[in-house]
């Protein structure tokens, strides 16, 4: 079991979780049977704000954590919260900074949890309006136009503070537990035998519509300073190497990155470059405007699982809206656990040159060259004799 994010670790999505600095304190108040439910998202949306505060309980109006967020004169509390007497957020925001409180818990819980706390109920009521349909596809929503809590939070965070680009990232744990998810359920509930039902040509990569388009589509591969997991004092994990190609124009983006963090002496050997290529490797400030010069706005971001994405928003890299698992598609796409990127080319019989130095760029050929086979047919299972 995770300590942090409380999920065994076969589903930890602590990797994906992005670190947004925000203006706007954030209360969340979590009904316990909400709590350790496996697909909740109150916890996932709390850890990617280091200004929120999650208080779990029933009864919470006397709560030291509750009564100070609703004590700050600076920035009243408001509630968000639908239903009759609620202002609209988008259109009627409020005219001054303000604390967001956010109930979590299915809607008869969380009914419950305001009517026991006369203070929660209190406050001033915002509602949203949903801008795109939940992509909480593992949980029936109660009604059209509702959405996850980490959704809710990421939509009303941008309003509040005027840059809906930024919290986007918050969606991008919330894909990967959700994409989790659904594989395991595929496995569970006879997912490979749908597949072949549903015609062995055609392509299951979730990915399809985002690379039709190659032009759009960058792929990754990205290498990190980072500590062994059982160091007690663990400095986070910090990008020291990218590489990133264009599938469209064959267009290659490549930078170190010098760790602001002490250099892990076996960051040199799984990187499989040297300790002068990584330290001197560019500033954080100049590795980010380099790459933001390769970048579009209206890119598709592809990566084998979530890590590299994740680091790279560490380093204050700007990130595409869309970001996708290649590792998930590929599972989709054979019906089956993919492994490894080095294996599944092997299985494909894919063996390109490297596309940068050291263990990035060898990995990003391979995950380009999967990329690519992914838009066609679906290979062909060997039969036992």
């Amino acid at each position: 079991m995770c300590p942090r994010c409380e999920r065994p670790q076969r589903v930890c999505f602590c990797a994906h979780l992005p670190q947004i600095e925000t203006e706007t304190p954030v209360l969340v108040l979590q009904h316990p049977r909400e709590r350790h439910v496996a697909i909740g998202t109150a916890r996932m949306a709390s850890l990617c704000l280091p200004h929120s505060t999650l208080v779990v309980g029933t009864r919470v109006d006397d709560d030291k954590a509750v009564v100070a967020a609703l004590s700050d004169p600076a920035r009243p509390a408001i509630l968000l919260w639908p239903g009759p007497g609620a202002r609209d957020l988008a259109t009627d925001p409020p005219a001054h900074p303000v604390t967001l409180v956010v109930v979590d818990g299915t809607w008869s819980l969380a009914k419950k949890l305001v009517r026991l706390n006369p203070r929660i109920a209190a406050l001033p009521r915002y509602a949203l309006a949903p801008e795109a349909p939940s992509e909480y596809r593992i949980r029936r929503e109660p009604a059209e136009g509702c959405v996850s809590t980490i959704e809710a939070m990421a939509q009303a965070l941008g309003i509040l503070e005027k840059n809906a680009a930024r919290f986007s990232a918050m969606m991008i744990p919330f894909r990967a537990m959700v994409d989790t998810q659904i594989e395991h359920q595929s496995r569970l509930q006879g997912g490979r035998v749908r597949a072949r039902e549903r015609g062995r040509n055609k392509p299951l990569c979730p990915m399809d519509a985002a690379i039709a388009d190659l032009s759009r589509v960058v792929v990754i591969s990205a290498e990190a300073n980072a500590w062994p997991y059982a160091d007690k004092v663990k400095p986070p994990d910090e990008l020291v190497h990218l590489t990133a190609v264009r599938l469209g124009t064959g267009e290659r983006f490549e930078a170190f990155v010098a760790p602001d963090e002490p250099l892990c002496p076996s960051t040199i050997v799984h990187a499989r470059v040297s300790e002068e290529r990584i330290v001197g490797g560019l500033p954080r400030a100049a590795f980010a405007e380099a790459w933001r010069a390769f970048v579009r706005d209206d890119d598709v971001l592809c990566a084998w699982n979530a890590y590299a994405v994740a680091i790279l928003r560490g380093r204050g890299a700007f990130l595409p809206e869309r970001c996708f698992d290649v590792r998930v598609g590929a599972a989709r796409w054979l019906g089956a656990k993919p492994g490894g990127i080095e294996a599944l080319a092997k299985k494909l019989a894919l063996d390109p040159p490297p596309m940068g130095e050291g263990r990035a760029g060898a990995r990003l050929a391979k995950i380009a060259a999967v990329a690519l086979v992914m838009r066609g047919p679906r290979p062909r299972r060997e039969r036992a004799s």
